[in-house]
């Protein structure tokens, strides 16, 4: 069957959207997943995701990883289903919907590009010797460099992601220098297994990782620069906690098209 797709991206994370609220997809085709993600052969995206009717919700994010397995949270995909529910008219500039890793709230500018999505409270961060490790919705890897600029971030993310201590879950790695007032952040995407333009809830545990490393707490603001544009995350901190997290930024529709599934 021929069904119409979207392309969004967001801070250079681009993803395939399907309307699904008819439930007339099978996405349950990781063959299919990874041919339409694919930049040579098929559409291209970092991953797919549909948006779907669910009781109780304004819609579902069903989100799945290019290599066609079902992923966790991505915080950039939230925020681009968003600005394609208010696109497709299911939402206005408010929304309440569900993902893997639980509800969500989001906020929309007028124009529909600048999206606000609240994400998980996170009150545990770990070390691994001098990096940090936290689930922001998808498991992180924290770790402070220099001359990040130059860094061979595809080698040394693979390898950490594919370590003793990672390799069976696999873990997102994100690699860290400080940048003006905030942070400049790439990282290497387990699921996708290459760096991206940026990832969201990696940016998100690179701003709370931060802010433990810094001895800060209350309310705090973090503008993180990734390869694909500007990002912005901010939060309350109570010395135990970290809640009212906010990943902001811009989603914007890219281009639309038909294509075989």
């Amino acid at each position: 069957m021929t069904t119409h797709f979207y392309k969004y991206q967001g801070a250079g994370n681009d993803f395939i959207l399907l309307d699904n609220r008819t439930n007339a997809i099978n996405h349950q085709n990781p063959k299919l997943i990874v041919s339409l993600c694919d930049r040579r052969f098929g559409i291209g995206g970092d991953g797919l995701m549909l948006l779907q009717n669910k009781a109780g919700y304004d819609f579902e994010m069903v989100y799945y990883n290019a290599d066609g397995q079902p992923s966790s949270m991505c915080g950039n995909g939230g925020r681009c289903i968003v600005a394609f529910a208010k696109f497709l008219g299911v939402i206005d500039t408010e929304t309440n919907f569900l993902a893997v890793d639980g509800p969500h709230y989001a906020k929309i500018s007028a124009s529909g590009d600048w999206v606000s999505l609240q994400m998980i409270n996170v009150d545990t961060i770990n070390t691994d010797e001098d990096a940090y490790v936290l689930n922001t919705g998808s498991p992180h890897y924290v770790k402070m460099v220099s001359g990040l600029k130059e860094k061979d971030v595809y080698q040394d993310g693979y390898d950490i992601r594919n370590n003793n201590t990672y390799k069976a879950l696999g873990i997102n790695v994100n690699f860290v220098e400080p940048n003006n007032d905030g942070y400049f952040v790439r990282t290497f995407e387990r699921g996708v297994e290459d760096e991206t333009y940026a990832c969201g809830t990696g940016v998100t545990a690179v701003a709370l990782a931060m802010a433990k490393h810094n001895h800060q707490s209350g309310q705090i603001i973090t503008p993180i620069k990734v390869l694909g544009g500007d990002l912005n995350i901010r939060f309350n901190y109570d010395g135990h906690t970290f809640k009212d997290i906010f990943l902001e930024g811009p989603a914007v529709k890219v281009f639309e098209g038909e294509v075989e599934v």
